[in-house]
């Protein structure tokens, strides 16, 4: 075994000093040189998408209260009107306006928030009647939701003196 070793010994050093210098060998003489161009920057501010982000985003199962509940006080103190575009939700603020989006056919919607809701088990949002015919999920009764708020959809309101008293 050892003189199969050695009678190889050779080969083996002139395969590696062959590997040596050829990893060390660079391009022929007169080879141009490529080098890096510096990366070409836009000249205008580069548009994000979405051009806005949503302040709360959040998604899950949403069903549909209606007629059972009519002219009863909400959470926010208005009786409910099933024909209206309302909603309940267990922590957004009362009054704020979400985008709500079936995520089965698309379809989307805004809403507003005068209720707290659900209180039925792994559902995220409870809507009118309205709210649902407009989504298309009335004869199901649940939907897979995505329910988001963003700043420009809230309403604006503005004191005046005749409307401020102390």
């Amino acid at each position: 075994m050892k003189a199969a070793l050695t009678s190889r010994a050779p080969l083996l050093a002139l395969v590696l000093l062959t590997l040596g210098l050829a990893a060390c060998a660079g391009p022929p003489a007169g080879t141009p040189v490529a080098t890096l161009a510096p990366p070409v920057l836009p000249r205008e501010a580069p548009t994000l998408y979405p051009e806005t982000v949503p302040r709360f985003l959040q998604v899950g199962m949403a069903s549909w209260y209606g007629d059972r509940f009519k002219h009863k006080p909400t959470a926010s103190g208005e009786l409910f009107d099933p024909k209206a575009l309302t909603a309940a939700h267990r922590s957004l603020p009362l009054a704020t306006v979400a985008r709500v989006t079936n995520l089965n056919n698309g379809r989307r919607i805004l809403v507003r928030i005068n209720d707290r809701g659900p209180y039925a088990g792994g559902r995220v949002l409870d809507l009118s009647r309205e709210a649902a015919q407009r989504l298309g999920m009335k004869a199901d009764g649940v939907a897979r939701v995505r329910i988001e708020v963003f700043a420009d959809d809230q309403p604006t309101t503005v004191a005046t003196a005749a409307s401020y008293r102390q």
